[in-house]
């Protein structure tokens, strides 16, 4: 069985990793606002740092975090790999 190119599996590793932190945004996103945000007495709506609550917590906090988990993702366990020389017959010259 032929050895996989470990900047494949990292890349796969990695997009796996993006993925899930969107679907796991996206779907709290969407229950969240889905709960919350339809069919609710105008009455008791409530504003946090000028947002209505369930724009703030169905919307501005998941995605926040998720910007946050994606900085520290991206600068903390990415890494660059060696994709080698893209014009091997220039450099052979």
């Amino acid at each position: 069985m032929p050895q996989e190119d470990p900047v494949l599996t990292s890349s796969r590793r990695e997009m796996l990793v993006a993925f899930g932190i969107w679907l796991t945004a996206t779907v709290y996103s969407l229950s969240y606002c889905g709960l919350y945000g339809y069919n609710r007495d105008p009455a008791s709506l409530k504003f946090v740092f000028g947002f209505p609550d369930w724009i703030f917590w169905g919307v501005v906090f998941p995605w926040g975090l998720c910007t946050v988990a994606s900085g520290i993702f991206a600068f903390g366990f990415m890494r660059d790999e060696d994709l080698g020389d893209p014009h091997p017959e220039e450099s052979d010259g």
